[in-house]
């Protein structure tokens, strides 16, 4: 089993556990679980009250990285906007990489909702731009590294191997044309 489909069987279980289901690409709580999160969200100043000074003096670091973020994010789009085309390469579709939906949760309050929003930001744009850097890396140098890489990305187990210079210049074309964007049946295209 994969690890997309042991996080698929979670998914299935974690919804049937907190008896959600989602309809037209929206969370739906039964009632009866909608009232008991709204009991258990916490006042604002029971929150403030609550918190860790040093968490609370930190906030605005960590919120100053909104703004190299959304650098990043908008320089990464149009990058690939200009370039993939070029390559013949897939974009990367970046809403799929934003599951915004945290903010919804009822037993959050509003500084909480605001903190789930930053992180869905903040990771939904480094797994955005990994998979952009992954799939450049994957036209432009498809070779593993010699030692071994921490957290390599899934596109890096197709790379040839270190030193197997035959296979790279063999099937460099083959592993580019795998970046293509897929090729609409006849009966979908535009007639002219």
């Amino acid at each position: 089993m994969t690890l997309a489909d042991q996080v698929r069987r979670d998914v299935a279980a974690q919804r049937q556990r907190w008896r959600y289901r989602i309809h037209r690409g929206r969370v739906r709580f039964d009632a009866e679980v909608r009232e008991a999160h709204r009991r258990l969200r916490q006042s604002i100043p029971a929150y403030l009250i609550g918190a860790n000074y040093y968490s609370l003096l930190t906030a605005p670091v960590i919120y100053s990285l909104l703004v190299p973020l959304a650098l990043l994010d908008l320089w990464v789009t149009a990058y690939q906007w200009v370039c993939f085309p070029i390559y013949g390469m897939a974009r990367v579709r970046r809403r799929r990489y934003f599951p915004f939906d945290r903010h919804k949760l009822a037993y959050l309050n509003a500084i909480e909702k605001v903190h789930c929003t930053f992180c869905t930001y903040a990771n939904g744009v480094i797994a955005y731009v990994r998979e952009v850097a992954a799939r450049t890396e994957q036209y432009w140098c498809p070779i593993r590294h010699a030692r071994a890489v921490t957290a390599a990305h899934p596109r890096y187990r197709r790379f040839f191997d270190y030193g197997d210079a035959h296979r790279y210049h063999r099937d460099l074309t083959a592993i580019r044309r795998g970046l293509a964007p897929p090729r609409r049946p006849a009966s979908q295209r535009r007639r002219r």
